[in-house]
């Protein structure tokens, strides 16, 4: 009898868990439908803990149903098997005890011999420590991971699962916030987009909505013009700004518009907020992963102090997308991407071949099982891409300066 498979997703959600977890359930049933699978709940914790559920006959007959919802219907956790402190808080390991091992143990004992991760860079890069540990001490298991991150900055993978849903549904949520432009006057409106160190998903997400504007037809003798919907600033971690000089450009709208919008990357700016947190002598809050909590710093907010009173704006809107966006169904892109990846994660399963399988942007974009050791997370957006700095162009902001911090 051959040995079980196994599933699980990690991480913070992208729109593409629920129906990755379904494609691969579906490709199993397709060419090895003698293989049990399991599905570990709550990512790296249900592993530790040794809950899952079983996939039963019922459930493979209809997995399609998992593209048509967001989530993971599994369960995700920001586990780190190499976190003892943190593992140890959550009372996940017991004092002494490798989380490695105990992982391993536990695949074996629960009769798994494939091991699929679903996750961005760091549910990948644990499951590297974990395959790692697995072939220096012959447990016989393969090791495939799926690609998961909005940021759409995984190394060397050219694009991420989820990350062109999360930017259309970033842009769908951003039409109602716009709207808000005329509810006072001299209105600032920040819409904040998730993408801790790389700003694509930011871009991407500016430019889908612009996309939208470019399909309207406008009335500008009653206030309906396009300039009052337009994008005017779009902020990413990898290009540097000085907050005066736009200061001075974004009043000249507010001036002329009535109203400034601008699409911010949570990333951008952290680290002179970092800065002026220590000066003050507060505590950075971070995650079990050693990531500033963006959540609690609130860059969305400090931006808008760092403009509100520059802008003479009456009122200030900050919103964030993050969360609307990375709980969606795939687009039909991302359900297409998703059966591909799936399909060559099972054949490379069945073959013994471990990695995470993704386009290698450093082998002609080749799509196959890229080698653990060659992931990473925190790829930077290119911000010389055409498709931005034409965005830029058309909006008035100065073109990219460099990749260097925020100036404040």
């Amino acid at each position: 009898m051959p040995g079980k498979v196994a599933l699980l997703t990690a991480g913070g959600f992208a729109p593409c868990l629920s129906s990755a977890v379904g494609g691969l359930i579906q490709r199993y049933t397709e060419i090895a439908p003698e293989r049990e699978i399991i599905a570990y709940r709550h990512g790296y914790q249900g592993l530790l803990e040794g809950e899952y559920y079983t996939i039963t006959p019922a459930v493979r007959q209809s997995a399609g149903l998992l593209h048509t919802f967001g989530g993971s219907p599994i369960g995700n956790s920001r586990v780190k098997l190499t976190n003892e402190k943190d593992l140890l808080a959550r009372r996940l390991i017991q004092p002494g005890e490798n989380a490695l091992k105990v992982a391993a143990d536990r695949l074996v004992a629960d009769g798994v011999e494939i091991l699929h991760t679903i996750g961005g860079d760091d549910t990948n890069t644990t499951a590297a420590d974990l395959a790692a540990y697995l072939r220096e001490h012959d447990y016989e298991l393969t090791v495939v991971g799926l690609p998961k991150t909005i940021d759409n900055d995984v190394v060397p993978i050219r694009t991420s699962l989820g990350a062109r849903t999360a930017a259309e549904y970033g842009a769908i949520f951003a039409r109602n916030i716009v709207a808000e432009h005329n509810s006072v006057a001299r209105q600032l409106i920040v819409h904040e987009v998730m993408g801790r160190n790389c700003g694509w998903l930011t871009g991407a997400t500016a430019h889908e909505y612009r996309n939208w504007l470019d399909t309207l037809a406008w009335l500008p003798d009653i206030g309906l013009s396009r300039e009052a919907w337009e994008v005017h600033a779009v902020y990413v971690p990898e290009d540097a700004f000085d907050v005066d000089d736009e200061a001075i450009r974004l009043r000249e709208i507010m001036d002329r518009v009535g109203n400034v919008t601008i699409f911010l990357s949570e990333g951008a700016g952290v680290e002179a907020i970092v800065r002026e947190m220590e000066e003050a002598g507060e505590e950075v809050p971070r995650d079990a992963f050693g990531h500033v909590r963006l959540d609690k710093i609130n860059p969305g907010s400090w931006f808008a102090h760092q403009f509100a009173e520059r802008l003479g704006a009456e009122k200030v809107l900050v919103q964030k997308s993050g969360y609307f966006a990375r709980s969606a169904a795939p687009v039909e892109y991302d359900v297409d991407l998703i059966s591909e990846m799936c399909d060559l994660a099972v054949e490379s399963a069945l073959e013994g071949v471990p990695g995470v399988i993704g386009h290698d942007e450093e082998r002609g974009d080749e799509l196959r099982a890229i080698e653990f050791e060659r992931i990473k997370g925190g790829k930077p957006f290119d911000v010389t891409q055409d498709w931005f700095t034409e965005m830029l162009r058309q909006i008035g902001q100065p073109m990219p300066k460099s990749t260097a911090p925020l100036s404040d």
